[in-house]
């Protein structure tokens, strides 16, 4: 029989609710992990585990290695998981009346830690205002409401911060070139504040040699025009004035270097991955790769070829399924860029710190017999490799790029290129892992 809409309206509000439970429920289970792995120990942090502050003054610290497990079952990064548990911590111990409202199921924990995540700089009082002033009210106001109250609060015990967010906000200049967000057709956004005067001067430039490129025959629109005229300034050009005439008797139009701007020489570094049939001009091969972002072998061959562009270093072709091999304990320069074209990212469960900055890690420790070679080599970043050596998490290769992880409370993970992926526990009670198990492939999935 077909629901009515005050039917579905109904279970709406019953799932709504039935969430709220569950998210309590694991909100108590992350407190109570981390007054268990509570610690006062802040050994240097070179050197194996340590206490972390993830909250405020008056919050307990928390094992580092105790949150990155944490982490791991709740299907979040490491950077994550801190986040997360910071807020439960911040909330529970120094905002009272506003964990009393949580618990109750009367404030979501999602607003509960927006409020959280602005109070930890303050001090104890400063904590305990925001608390009083929005502890009854905090599931019924708006978010305007809490930011004026939270505001308030730095302003009155905290007043350094209050200073430096002031000269902030006096000073919000900025200009942001956000090279990691390449498009596949090549572009890249731009964004920024500049003074008053930066900006109508540059807005004249560009407004000008827009114009100039129009007038020397240019069909494109205005915006690609101006966008164009960005790209000129950047490389010291200028137009021509028009009107001079060149040998033959007519007039010389185009771009030179600005007779006011000493001409600037422009090196960049642009890592391009495109398959031999794109090079030799296959009309099938249309995608190449700037980093993991596609982009148009056509704008590839555009780059390659526009007016003032020379390449100075075209590296050979890195076979990915190579098998390399020394015999020192020191990673060869060849073998880390392999683990970095390969992985991405450090290989520990929902991590996505860029490879390019991890250590490269020998899955079998060197001192245990483990090669230095593709098939025993993998990047993790500082933590996790801290993690590894010194936390009893272990992991195995299942084929290059697949690796499964084994946490101390015998948990199981496996992680690939498209992600990580919890591994269901076998039947009967867990079994803390201590180390030394290989994987069995056909446990966890069929490698790739």
């Amino acid at each position: 029989m077909p629901s009515t809409p005050a039917d579905l309206l109904q279970v709406m509000r019953a799932t709504t609710a039935t969430a709220v439970a569950v998210e309590l429920e694991r909100l108590h289970a992350a407190l109570d992990w981390c007054e268990i792995h509570a610690t006062d120990d802040e050994d240097d942090a070179a050197f194996g585990d340590h206490g972390i502050p993830l909250a405020g003054p008056g919050a307990p610290m928390v094992s580092e290695f105790a949150v990155m497990e944490l982490g791991a079952a709740l299907g979040m990064s490491t950077d994550s998981a801190k986040r997360y548990v910071g807020a439960a911590l911040e909330i529970k111990y120094r905002l009272p009346r506003i964990w009393a409202r949580v618990e109750a199921g009367q404030l979501g924990f999602w607003k509960a830690r927006w409020i959280a995540e602005h109070t930890k700089c303050l001090p104890m009082a400063g904590a305990a205002f925001v608390d009083a002033r929005l502890g009854f009210c905090a599931h019924k106001v708006s978010y305007a409401e809490v930011e004026r109250q939270i505001t308030t609060a730095i302003a009155r015990f905290d007043p350094e911060q209050a200073e430096k967010l002031r000269r902030q906000a006096a000073d919000g200049r900025k200009l942001d070139v956000h090279t990691h967000d390449l498009t596949l057709e090549g572009t890249i956004e731009v964004s920024g504040t500049l003074d008053a005067q930066d900006a109508l001067d540059l807005d004249a430039a560009i407004s000008r040699l827009a114009a100039d490129r129009k007038a020397a025959g240019s069909t494109e629109s205005l915006d690609v025009r101006r966008a164009q005229a960005a790209g000129d300034l950047a490389r010291g050009q200028d137009t021509l004035p028009f009107g001079d005439q060149d040998g033959e008797g007519g007039f010389e139009t185009g771009l030179r270097p600005s007779s006011t701007t000493e001409s600037i020489k422009i090196t960049r570094v642009i890592d391009l991955h495109v398959h031999e049939a794109g090079v030799f001009g296959d009309p099938n091969a249309t995608v190449g790769r700037s980093g993991r972002k596609p982009v148009l072998v056509e704008t590839i061959r555009e780059w390659c070829g526009a007016p003032g562009t020379t390449v100075i270093n075209v590296k050979p072709v890195r076979d990915l399924a190579e098998h390399i091999h020394v015999a020192g304990y020191e990673h060869p320069t060849r073998l880390i860029e392999q683990d970095d074209l390969v992985d991405h990212h450090c290989v520990f469960p929902w991590c996505t710190r860029p490879a390019e900055r991890c250590d490269h890690d020998h899955v079998t420790p060197y001192h245990q017999g483990g090669p230095t070679c593709s098939c025993n080599s993998a990047p993790l970043c500082r933590g996790h490799h801290r993690l590894k050596t010194h936390g009893r998490w272990t992991y195995d290769v299942l084929d290059r790029g697949t690796y499964v992880w084994h946490s101390p409370h015998g948990h199981t993970y496996r992680r690939d290129h498209t992600g990580t992926e919890p591994i269901p526990p076998p039947a009967g009670p867990p079994a803390c892992h201590q180390g030394g198990r290989r994987a069995d492939p056909a446990s966890v999935g069929s490698s790739h």
